[in-house]
C-alpha cells in the first residue's frame, strides 16, 4: 500500500528524524441514500473492509439529492482523497467532477451503478444486472405456474426502476428476455398495455410512486378481472405494490395474492415472503461487492491491474468500462434460510 509522506514542521524534524511518520491512504465513498437498508449495508461493508486493509475512509450519503452528491464528491476531491468509490444517484451528472478527479490523479470506481458520459471512470464493480432481470422474471413465471396453474392467459403488469439508473435498463431487458416470448405466444397478457422503460420506469426507485401507479392500474384495468403477477425490480417498490394490492382485497378471502418479485433481500421483503405476500427477491451479497471494490482500489493504488471479468457489457457512452460482475441469487420461501441466514448475511433474529 502506498503512503503519503508526513511533512513535519521545522521544530519537529529532530524529534521525527529517527521515526518518520506517515498516514494511510483515504478512500472517498459516495453512497446515494440511507432510505434503503441495502445502501447502509453497502457503506458499512466497505468501511469495514477498507479499514481492515489499512485505509481510512470518508463515507457520505446524499439522500438522493443530486447537487448534494456532487458537492460531497467535489469536497472529497478538494480534501485530496486517494481514490473515489461512487454509487451515483444519477449516472449522467458527474462528468465535470470526475474530470477534476482525473486531473488530480484520483482513480474512480463506479460502484454497482454505472457512471455514464465520462471517460474518467476507471473500473466498475457490480452484479450481473441482466441476470438479475432474468432471475426476477423466471421466479415470476415459476410463481404463476405454482399459484395459478389453470389460468390462461396470466394478467401481469410491469414495473421498471429509475430511468436515471443504468442498471434499471439491464434489469428490465433481462426480465423481458424471459417474458416477451410468453407475451408473444399469449401466455401472458399485459392488460394495461404499458411496456418499455419510458412508460414503466419509477423515478428514484420510489415505493410511493409505485404504489400510486399500481392503484391506478387496478382501478383502470382490474375492476372485473384479476391481476396474477407484477414484475417489480426492487423490494422498496414491491412493498408499495403489495400495499396497493392488499388495499383492494388481494391476499384475503378468495382473492389469491399475485406473484410479486423484488430485489435486494431487504428484511421487510424477506418477512413478506415468509408471510406469503411477496413471492421472491434477488440477493446481492454486498460483502462480496465490497471485497471486489477494495481489491480494485488496492490494485490501483499499488500500481497494479484490478481483477476484472467483463470488458464488453458496460459502455457508458464514452468508453466501455472494465468491470467485475458478481453472481446474484434468487430467494424464495424455499431457500431464504440457506441463502440469507446460513451465509451469515442476516441472523435468524433479524428475520423472525
Amino acid at each position: 500500500m502506498k503512503f503519503k509522506t508526513f511533512l513535519a514542521s521545522a521544530s519537529a524534524i529532530a524529534v521525527l528524524a529517527s521515526a518518520p511518520a506517515a498516514w494511510a491512504d483515504t478512500v472517498g465513498i459516495a453512497m446515494p441514500t440511507k432510505s434503503s437498508a441495502r445502501w447502509i449495508s453497502d457503506g458499512n461493508s466497505m468501511v469495514a473492509q477498507f479499514e481492515e486493509a489499512g485505509y481510512e475512509t470518508d463515507l457520505q450519503y446524499a439522500e438522493d439529492d443530486i447537487p448534494n452528491q456532487l458537492a460531497q464528491i467535489e469536497n472529497m476531491i478538494t480534501k485530496g482523497v486517494d481514490a473515489l468509490v461512487i454509487a451515483a444517484i444519477d449516472g449522467t451528472t458527474l462528468s465535470n467532477a470526475l474530470a477534476n478527479a482525473a486531473a488530480s490523479g484520483i482513480p474512480v470506481i463506479a460502484y454497482d451503478r454505472l457512471i455514464r458520459d465520462s471517460g474518467d471512470v476507471d473500473y466498475y464493480a457490480t452484479f450481473d444486472n441482466f441476470k438479475v432481470g432474468v432471475q426476477q422474471a423466471t421466479t415470476l413465471v415459476e410463481g404463476l405456474k405454482e399459484r395459478f396453474p389453470d389460468v390462461s392467459p396470466w394478467n401481469v403488469e410491469l414495473f421498471g426502476g429509475s430511468p436515471d439508473d443504468n442498471n434499471a435498463y439491464f434489469f428490465y431487458d433481462g426480465a423481458m428476455s424471459v417474458l416477451q416470448p410468453l407475451i408473444d405466444d399469449g401466455s401472458i397478457e399485459v392488460a394495461s398495455g404499458q411496456m418499455g422503460m419510458d412508460t414503466v420506469g419509477t423515478l428514484r426507485w420510489d415505493g410511493a410512486v409505485a404504489q400510486a401507479r399500481m392503484d391506478n392500474l387496478l382501478s383502470a384495468q382490474y375492476t372485473d378481472k384479476q391481476v396474477h403477477g407484477v414484475l417489480s425490480p426492487y423490494d422498496g417498490l414491491s412493498i408499495g405494490i403489495l400495499s396497493s394490492l392488499k388495499g383492494v382485497g388481494y391476499g384475503s378471502g378468495d382473492q389469491e395474492m399475485p406473484i410479486v418479485t423484488g430485489q435486494d433481500a431487504e428484511v421487510p421483503s424477506v418477512k413478506s415472503i415468509l408471510a406469503g405476500e411477496q413471492y421472491s427477491t434477488i440477493f446481492k451479497d454486498t460483502r462480496e461487492l465490497a471485497r471486489v471494490t477494495v481489491g480494485m482500489v488496492d490494485a490501483l493504488l499499488e500500481g497494479g491491474e484490478p481483477e476484472i471479468n467483463d470488458t464488453e457489457t458496460y459502455d457508458n457512452g464514452v468508453k466501455v468500462v472494465p468491470s467485475y460482475l458478481l453472481e446474484p441469487l434468487p430467494v424464495t420461501a424455499q431457500n431464504w434460510e440457506e441463502r440469507l441466514v446460513d451465509s451469515g448475511y442476516y441472523t435468524m433474529d433479524q428475520i423472525q
